[in-house]
């Protein structure tokens, strides 16, 4: 007599809600830059910090600020894995903008946002104790659109 065992549920697939990427990406502070030069695509790990329509961070002088100065199309990307059919990814679509404390009032103001928010989560940043002085360059990346999706392996 064999004895017949009930195979594991199938997985549930679902897109995430604005809300849910909102949560989920501002629960978060390292994700993935992806940008394009010719026909190569590089993507990075980078911090960041979400503020409303705006993903801020902070970088340093090089090749990827100079192609990104260039060809400022971005995608960024935050998952939560718990497993092969477990997990959660956010993805943004924007457009990469270094940012300076000099320019219009609204550059300025842009400026300044960006910087409170790159100190709350490193309150050191641009002190002398900022464990990453080399990255001097605050970026902005204007979210023009914001997808997720889920994977379940149960039903609850």
């Amino acid at each position: 007599m064999t004895t017949k065992t009930k195979p594991p549920p199938r997985p549930v697939f679902r897109a995430l809600d604005p809300d849910e990427c909102a949560v989920m990406m501002s629960g978060h502070h390292v994700g993935r830059i992806a940008y394009t030069f010719h026909d190569r695509v590089n993507i990075e790990p980078i911090h960041y910090v979400l503020d409303e329509d705006w993903i801020f961070g902070r970088t340093a002088e090089g090749a990827k600020l100079v192609t990104l100065c260039h060809h400022p199309w971005v995608a960024f990307e935050v998952d939560e894995v718990e497993g092969p059919f477990d997990w959660r990814s956010v993805v943004a679509r924007g457009t990469f903008c270094p940012l300076r404390p000099i320019g219009t009032p609204g550059e300025r103001a842009t400026y300044a946002r960006a910087l409170d928010a790159i100190k709350r989560i490193t309150p050191t940043a641009f002190t002398p104790d900022d464990p990453v002085p080399e990255r001097n360059v605050i970026f902005g990346i204007a979210v023009h659109e914001l997808t997720g999706r889920a994977a379940s392996s149960s039903r609850a």
